[in-house]
This record gives structure tokens, C-alpha cells and sequence, in this order.
């Protein structure tokens, strides 16, 4: 993965959803509601989850009302695993 790639809510929300790549070189998913919340997961198996698959679970879920769940239900239908590591 050689790109990072962000997300905002169209819909007038603060919810910000980003990819990145940490120091040790592991993919993470990044998650701020913009007033208290922040979370990030590491995405277990990252070499194997092409970055357009994430993209588009991501795309789906900063999209809808209800970030955080939607995003597990759109990284499930993709069977992509992740792991929390902060928040």
C-alpha cells in the first residue's frame, strides 16, 4: 500500500476515516468523530487486502449516519480482519 487515502462525511458530520501506514509498516484504519472520539485498528493481513477494497468499505461507511458500525459490517462482507489498537 503505497498511498494513504481519507474519507470526510458528506452529509455535514466532522466523522473523518483514513488509511495510513504505521512506522513498523502495518496498515491502519483511523477513525475521528471530531469532538471526543478517535480509534484505530490495524488491518491483520494487510500484504493480502488490496488498498481499493479498504477504500471502498471506508467510502461506505464515512457515508452513512452510523460510521463505526457500518464500517464493521463493510469490512466483513470483504473478509478483512482487523484488530483494535487504540481508542
Amino acid at each position: 500500500m503505497g498511498h494513504q487515502a481519507t474519507f470526510h462525511a458528506p452529509h455535514g458530520g466532522a466523522d473523518f476515516l483514513g488509511l495510513r501506514v504505521a512506522r513498523d509498516g502495518h496498515t491502519e484504519i483511523v477513525y475521528d468523530d471530531g469532538v471526543t472520539r478517535r480509534m484505530v485498528w490495524r488491518v491483520a493481513g494487510a500484504a493480502a487486502v488490496s488498498e481499493a477494497r479498504l477504500s471502498d468499505a471506508l467510502r461506505v461507511a464515512v457515508g452513512s449516519l452510523r460510521v463505526v458500525p457500518t464500517l464493521y459490517d463493510e469490512l466483513k462482507k470483504r473478509a478483512i480482519a482487523i484488530e483494535r489498537v487504540a481508542g
